[in-house]
């Protein structure tokens, strides 16, 4: 399916309509709206007004269109912050409150907003929830966008207490726990317990460590209500959430996601690239500047399909420029139609365009639509009128998503240790992460994003960037596998208390690679040392552990001698942050172990695989050759790919 969103309170009535067709037209079949409507929906506290939302409902229906609504907790209104000041959130940096004027102005420990979410959303569930032209609903609006997942209020503060008193029952467990006797930080009771922001220099790790676990399972707490008061009411509509890039919610996304039919993604690729690469030399973003990083769209259509077990929809696609990264140019010409077919490639179920009108007022009117603000048709539009006869080609996709033969476990905790403890300034574990997952992609492999501690049944290949506080579950997980293991660095460096492991890293996961870790440098990224393995020569750097091997095969040795990369059955451990070279070497020989046919692949070019449909995509601005058999029967485009240009054929 192919949607768009849109937003009828913004147009005069009298457009509905021949928007609505226009939509029909084009291809689209559903459309989300009333995401930021509380204050048309409720204009006045107790006040609804859901006439202007019924007749749009029902100008679309009559259209054909389905409509997704989006509950608009994520806009509190002006009446109700006045009313309720205290919802607001605190700025854990500065200690100011965030105040009214944009969006996502709202603590996620408040009762009292909690109350209120619960009231419009239970409200439009019992409106909406038989509607014949509803088929769903969207909570919120990308939680904890724009570094909201954490507050500094007082009400943050009062809900921590509490949570640390469930989790340690005294207040001794806690300073034992903690190691609060370092810097006399010892606490005597809860009421004593500050939240770890605002203080001289860095606050204890253990208590950050277990801030932002709390944080997001008040995130995590509040979401759940809002599911439950939509479901009350609309039993026959689905329930998803239009999540941001994994690495911006700073919340545990799986545990978010539970009560979820399915997940959705916003997918921005440009706005993304030109962030990512803020830093990079102009040669290393030039290439991508207007097709976006493909390994990095990759990893958020394949961590989107793990979160979702299975299909998930773009709630939001990029059809043209964004108006909120640092640089926001044209997309090249092609590419929305190849970033909707490699969703599609990916395992979405839908793709929907944000959105269907640019705005000319407020924040975001710089922000392209596939309209313009004169009504007529932007650039994307004939791209995705192309895309909606391409997809009758492909027939149903519903039943082309086997499991892949290579896992990706994707870890929030190792996010976390690596925000609190920096240590070395170039090691951040979402680059590594985009690191490992890069070097699979280049060899033309296919990946799940799996959570830790998931069983991996099945998988050929395992790769784990890092697993840096491993429970119980995650190092069972490993063990119970009969797969071939690559664990990177940094892993089993903590406990659950962000302590070190009793002798050592990487604690439990010793059983698998049995190597200690007694010490750790770390490097400046333009200072590497080497990795040697065999007669090929790598870099190493960044993070380099000093490993002492207890039992295996030394793969990979630093310049000094010591050893870097150790092999032990079927797991390898790899002590340092390496280049792409060494991770592709790596990968391709455990690959072959395994069976896995690999291809290696140029930068610009990139493979997908669902069920029997195979996928090429070309972010090259000239002709590539497909890697398709000769005899390939090619359903979309030929074996000599466009610029921007993708080729589907289907496996004999």
């Amino acid at each position: 399916m192919l949607g768009v969103c849109y937003y009828p309170e913004h147009w005069p009535e009298a457009r509905w309509t021949l928007d609505a067709a226009m939509m029909r037209d084009l291809g689209l079949t559903t459309v989300r709206i009333g995401e930021f409507a509380w204050s048309r929906l409720e204009p006045d506290p107790g006040h609804y007004d859901f006439a202007w939302m019924d007749r749009a409902i029902e100008t679309l229906g009559a259209a054909g269109l389905k409509v997704v609504i989006g509950t608009p907790t994520a806009t509190p209104p002006k009446w109700l912050i006045d009313a309720h000041p205290e919802i607001l959130p605190v700025d854990i940096k500065t200690g100011h409150v965030r105040g009214f004027g944009s969006r996502r102005h709202y603590d996620f420990s408040s009762d009292v907003y909690l109350g209120e979410a619960l009231r419009i959303t239970t409200a439009l569930a019992a409106r909406y929830g038989t509607n014949r032209h509803v088929i769903g609903w969207q909570t919120d609006n990308e939680l904890c966008c724009h570094d909201t997942a954490m507050s500094g209020s007082a009400a943050a503060r009062q809900a921590f207490q509490h949570w640390c008193r469930d989790r340690y029952g005294t207040i001794d467990a806690l300073n034992a726990a903690w190691g609060n006797v370092f810097w006399s930080m010892e606490y005597r009771d809860w009421d004593e317990i500050e939240l770890p922001i605002l203080a001289v220099t860095e606050t204890s790790p253990s208590a950050r460590y277990a801030y932002r676990q709390f944080s997001s399972d008040q995130v995590v707490r509040w979401h759940a209500a809002m599911v439950a008061a939509i479901r009350a009411h609309a039993k026959d509509q689905w329930i998803t959430h239009n999540f941001i890039p994994m690495e911006q919610t700073g919340v545990d996304n799986f545990a978010l996601c539970e009560q979820l039919d399915f997940v959705s993604f916003d997918n921005y690729p440009l706005g993304i690239a030109d962030i990512a690469l803020a830093r990079a030399p102009a040669d290393a973003l030039m290439p991508f500047m207007r097709t976006g990083l493909p390994d990095l769209t990759a990893l958020y259509l394949d961590q989107t399909r793990g979160l979702s077990k299975g299909a998930f929809w773009l709630m939001e696609q990029q059809p043209g420029p964004v108006n909120w990264a640092p640089h926001n140019p044209m997309p090249a010409p092609g590419m929305v139609r190849l970033w909707t077919l490699q969703a599609f490639a990916h395992g979405a179920a839908c793709v929907s365009y944000f959105r269907w009108r640019q705005a000319p007022f407020a924040q975001e009117q710089m922000h392209a639509g596939l309209l313009r603000p004169d009504h007529q048709p932007a650039e994307a539009w004939d791209e995705i009128a192309q895309v909606a006869g391409e997809l009758a080609l492909l027939g149903s996709l519903a039943d082309k998503a086997p499991q892949a033969d290579v896992a990706v476990v994707v870890d929030i905790h190792s996010r976390y240790v690596s925000d609190i403890e920096r240590q070395g300034a170039g090691y951040y574990y979402d680059r590594q992460l985009f690191r490992y997952f890069s070097a699979l992609r280049a060899l033309g492999l296919d990946v799940d994003c799996v959570a830790p501690g998931q069983d991996l049944t099945g998988y050929k290949l395992v790769v784990v960037p890092g697993l840096a506080a491993p429970g119980e579950a995650d190092v069972a997980a490993l063990m119970a596998s009969d797969a071939r293991i690559v664990i990177g660095p940094r892993s089993g460096a903590k406990t659950r208390e962000f302590t070190f492991p009793e002798a050592l890293p990487p604690g439990d996961l010793r059983g698998l690679v049995p190597v200690r870790v007694r010490a750790v440098e770390t490097l400046r990224p333009d200072c590497n040392g080497a990795l040697i393995a065999g007669n090929q020569r790598f870099e190493s750097g960044v993070w380099r552990e000093l490993l002492d091997v207890l039992d295996g095969e030394v793969l990979a040795r630093y310049e000094t001698g010591d050893a870097a990369v150790v092999r032990h059955g079927r797991a390898t451990y790899v002590g340092c942050v390496t280049d792409d070279g060494y991770l592709r070497h790596l990968f391709e020989g455990l690959a072959a172990e395994a069976g896995l046919v690999t291809t290696a692949l140029p930068p610009t070019l990139r493979l997908r695989r669902r069920g029997d449909l195979n996928f090429a995509f070309n972010y090259a601005p000239e002709p590539a050759e497909a890697p398709a058999p000769a005899t390939a029967a090619f359903i979309i485009g030929s074996a000599v790919l466009s610029p921007y240009g993708v080729s589907v054929w289907r496996s004999e």
